[in-house]
């Protein structure tokens, strides 16, 4: 089995963060058609473990970011990660005794950055979520009977957090096993987020930052009458989310590729249409989502905190541009950073003059779920100086 110990070798020295793990490991064994799926996942358990916690055994030799530790100290730190993360059953049977080296364990070394967290979370609970895969949720669409009744048929356990959210164990093999009609996979913070929508029916509704469009679909999934437009910068995931909407036998929302902190693209898409809501649910550090892409944190540059934040704000003013008087902004990120969440809040509130209606972060830890933030702003039913001003020069009527 030295093999194994040469592949996780060789995996942590060329693997430098910039895919994510799962896609870099998926291209790493189509290259070793040999390895099989036993070999597979102690690889990525392996893989994962190290990630997860190997900033907190120190580093003895050489920079954690060049992965040039020599091979001994790589299967004493494998097996020391391996163990914190509960997948010593995983590890090859020739761990070479590096179980009895004793390695001290920091867990405040995992984030050794000045960076602060959110009210509603606590740091300590935060690092250790990281050791641990988050769980499987699944938001049930329809015919739940149905939906739980082919879980106990394939013995998946599965628990209630709420009426039509299910929480899984990660990897539960489900698409052969469900109508894919009747299920979304979100995670119960992000389905949580919805609880702040309060849609109505005929309600013009924007997400700006639509992504995946899984907002979107929690959108229309509660009230279908609302009329939708979305947004991203990127055509591909544009094209994605309306085959979700079509897989869901929803109307594709009206759609546009354009880049939101770009004013000017911005209103060439939009033009003058004004909306009741607007969705923005901004790019983010991910730093309430990193227990499940742990490398992300491994190879986190603090850096980019202050750049998401500048980010934020920018689209967030953009995107309130066109609401309506009396509109809601409702902004979202799956960062725990107060300079992403409470930063931008306050910035937003200085350059719009909209009312905070609430803000929360939605705390997922005690659930195996991802941390997320929410804020809900409104604007006043008065128009703004800037749109009596936008009114008076032809700005165009409100839609």
């Amino acid at each position: 089995m030295r093999y194994i110990w040469q592949h996780i070798k060789a995996i942590i020295e060329t693997y430098d963060g910039s895919l994510p793990l799962a896609h870099y490991l998926k291209s790493y064994f189509k290259q070793y058609p040999i390895l099989g799926s036993r070999d597979r996942k102690a690889l990525s358990a392996m893989a994962y473990s190290w990630y997860r916690c190997r900033r907190s055994f120190g580093f003895a030799s050489r920079n954690e970011r060049d992965g040039q530790d020599d091979t001994v100290q790589i299967e004493a730190l494998i097996h020391a990660c391996m163990k914190i993360c509960g997948n010593e059953k995983l590890l090859p049977p020739d761990a070479s005794g590096t179980e009895s080296r004793e390695m001290a364990f920091d867990l405040d070394a995992l984030f050794p950055f000045d960076l602060a967290l959110s009210g509603g979370i606590d740091k300590q609970d935060w690092l250790r979520s990281m050791l641990v895969q988050p769980h499987l949720f699944l938001r049930i669409r329809k015919d739940i009977g149905k939906v739980t009744s082919l879980l106990n048929g394939a013995l998946i356990p599965f628990t209630f957090i709420t009426n039509n959210c299910l929480q899984l164990p990660n990897g539960a093999k489900i698409d052969t096993i469900l109508p894919e009609d009747t299920y979304a996979v979100q995670d119960a913070s992000s389905q949580q987020t919805g609880t702040f929508f309060h849609p109505k029916k005929n309600d013009l509704w924007y997400d700006c930052c639509a992504g995946a469009g899984g907002k979107s679909l929690l959108l229309k999934d509660l009230e279908p009458g609302v009329r939708l437009t979305v947004s991203d910068a990127r055509e591909s995931i544009i094209h994605n989310l309306k085959q979700r909407f079509k897989l869901y036998r929803i109307e594709p929302p009206v759609a546009y590729v354009t880049d939101v902190s770009n004013e000017v693209l911005l209103s060439k898409a939009l033009g003058t249409k004004q909306f009741d809501s607007i969705i923005c649910d901004a790019p983010c550090s991910g730093s309430g989502t990193w227990a499940r892409t742990p490398e992300q944190l491994y190879f986190f540059d603090p850096n980019t905190a202050k750049k998401f934040s500048s980010l934020q704000k920018t689209i967030a003013l953009n995107a309130s541009k066109h609401l309506k008087q009396g509109g809601r902004l409702i902004y979202i990120t799956c960062s725990v950073f107060k300079q992403e969440n409470e930063d931008v809040v306050a910035a937003i509130i200085k350059a719009t003059g909209m009312k905070l209606i609430t803000s929360t972060l939605i705390n997922g830890i005690s659930i195996g779920a991802d941390s997320m933030f929410v804020a809900q702003f409104e604007t006043s039913t008065q128009p703004s100086p800037l749109r009596q001003a936008q009114g008076m020069l032809g700005a165009g009527e409100v839609e």
